[in-house]
């Protein structure tokens, strides 16, 4: 009976402070239309990076570029609509966007060079963008 109590207690004291941590991150604020677009790409680009770490681990490193540079890489950007969805950002977050797409066409130029090390690395760099824009913005 007094470990049940405890861990009922335990449990409602956990779930009090995740409830008082607030999200620290930045709203953006988009038209509903937009949210909808905005979050199919985000989930498009962690399939991208998926789709390119299976490329990358059969040595297709060919396959690898060519996904980053069609829907990560700077050749994506009228098709994820980057011009009209940019208005609604605040210029910190396009700069992180920007970045991505920037260093996702570096690491297509580097991963068609066959080196896994290399091609590893860079591909680090567009993550770190995603973790970065992440860390710093929501949706709403």
């Amino acid at each position: 009976m007094r470990k049940t109590v405890l861990l009922v207690s335990l449990g409602l004291l956990l779930n009090a402070v995740g409830a008082a941590e607030e999200d620290a991150r930045r709203p953006v604020k988009l038209p509903q239309m937009m949210k909808s677009h905005m979050l199919a790409n985000m989930r498009d680009h962690l399939q991208s990076i998926h789709e390119i770490q299976a490329a990358l681990g059969k040595g297709e490193f060919d396959r690898a570029a060519d996904v980053a540079e069609a829907r990560l890489g700077m050749s994506s950007l009228v098709a994820h609509n980057a011009a009209h969805m940019a208005p609604y950002m605040p210029k910190p977050m396009q700069e992180i966007g920007t970045e991505m797409h920037h260093a996702a066409s570096r690491f297509a130029l580097t991963a068609k060079e066959g080196d896994l090390a290399r091609a590893v690395e860079d591909l680090a760099k567009v993550t770190q963008r995603c973790v970065a824009c992440h860390a710093a913005y929501r949706i709403r």
